[in-house]
């Protein structure tokens, strides 16, 4: 490998003694192939598809780690809806889905601003903004340093800049032992984030059971109900904690006051009632936006999980907000709720369309842009063809939100 190449990208992608082991037989033809086509121009939600079929396969460890169903990815990113101004952070970012799906929401955002009267920004002007916003505030950070490098690259593919993601353990940050906890200690200490999206590692095979890491967690103290219902902390501290548990207190820290968040959950811990103490305590410290049951399909088709999940919206309170509500100061609000019962698929992966009362596939008319050459000349229009809809739900849902929020505020200051 070129020492240029490594200048250029840095010491996240390459390690000082790494070198492209491909004969050069092979190299010049994955060259020649590529050189074909220019990325350049692709849309940020096909490369990062595309990079995710690649390395999927070869990226899954034995951690809890899976891959965030697109769809759901997608719909989270819509309806938190981050600002170019806003720190945007997943603690446990695996291949950068939330992230590069952040820079494809931006993407649009600033390709209609240049399109704009006002405005005559040019595409290459557009491309260095979006690198400058990633590189400025888009973090991430896993505890497997493959997918550490994997999330970096496809960052990179999606904006030509890095951005920040730290090969740390994010439930020991402050204080973990691994090299990306000094340098996010000084990017994005707790209480800084403005938007924090994630799919924590869960379940109960993965437990949480070191002493010292479980002692600096609420949620993983002992506890016992008291006379009028309450949850009364006792001495000590429970022998082991689902991972999602405490990735749902540490998210939260690490939100500034006012700060929004999407995590993906199973439905246990909001329905179960044995979880009941976790959510008092995010009810507390937190006010509901929405929550967003996700159909089992997304996850069996691209995660290879079946488990049944929902995708929770968070937002931080003030200290003020708490210590009012604390003194008796309630208040309502609404809560936006939604059921995605189709994810565009079945559960054996095959794509699902939209159908009429007599089977027939429901068909919608869309512009088709063809190119044809007559000598030098080259001959561009938009050709009419009727396609089927695919039933999915999530753009729904998203869409939705947006008219619930016009109606109904955030709540909060």
């Amino acid at each position: 490998m070129s020492q240029s190449s490594k200048k250029e990208y840095g010491k996240s992608l390459f390690k000082g003694n790494e070198e492209i082991t491909l004969s050069n037989r092979a190299l010049a033809f994955m060259v020649a192939e590529l050189a074909k086509y220019d990325l350049t121009r692709t849309e940020v939600d096909a490369k990062g598809a595309a990079y995710q079929e690649i390395v999927g396969a070869n990226l899954r460890g034995d951690r809890g780690q899976y891959f965030t169903p697109r769809r759901a990815i997608k719909l989270m990113v819509q309806m938190l809806d981050p600002k170019p101004h806003e720190r945007v952070f997943d603690p446990a970012c695996g291949t950068g889905g939330f992230l590069v799906a952040t820079i494809d929401h931006q993407l649009k955002r600033f390709k209609g601003e240049a399109d704009s009267p006002s405005n005559n920004g040019t595409t290459e002007e557009i491309r260095d903004r979006l690198a400058d916003y990633t590189s400025r505030y888009l973090y991430g950070a896993d505890f497997d340093p493959f997918l550490v490098r994997a999330s970096t690259m496809n960052l990179m593919m999606a904006a030509n800049a890095e951005g920040n993601i730290f090969h740390m353990d994010s439930l020991a940050f402050p204080n973990s032992h691994l090299p990306g906890n000094e340098p996010a200690n000084k990017k994005i200490k707790l209480g800084s984030i403005d938007v924090l999206m994630t799919n924590p590692p869960f379940g109960s095979e993965i437990p949480i059971t070191d002493p010292v890491l479980l002692g600096g967690f609420e949620l993983a103290q002992r506890r016992k109900r008291g006379a009028d219902d309450s949850f009364i902390p006792e001495v000590g501290y429970l022998s082991s904690v689902a991972p999602e548990v405490l990735f749902i207190e540490r998210s939260i820290a690490w939100l500034r006051e006012g700060g929004r968040m999407g995590i993906v959950l199973p439905n246990g811990i909001l329905g179960n009632p044995g979880d009941e103490y976790i959510r008092r305590w995010i009810l507390r410290r937190c006010w509901v936006l929405a929550v967003v049951e996700v159909p089992v399909e997304a996850f069996i088709v691209e995660a290879n999980v079946g488990i049944l999940t929902s995708l929770v919206f968070l937002k931080k309170k003030t200290q003020n907000e708490i210590n009012a509500e604390d003194l008796g100061q309630k208040i309502d609000y609404q809560v936006f709720m939604a059921v995605a019962e189709k994810a565009g698929v079945d559960r054996r992966g095959n794509t699902l369309y939209k159908r009429n009362p007599d089977g027939t596939e429901v068909l919608e008319e869309i512009d088709v842009p063809e190119s044809r050459r007559f000598g030098n000349r080259i001959e561009k229009r938009l050709l009419k063809r009727k396609v089927p809809i695919i039933d999915d739900d999530f753009p729904s849902i998203g869409e939705a939100y947006k008219e619930f929020r016009k109606n109904n505020p955030e709540p909060g200051s």
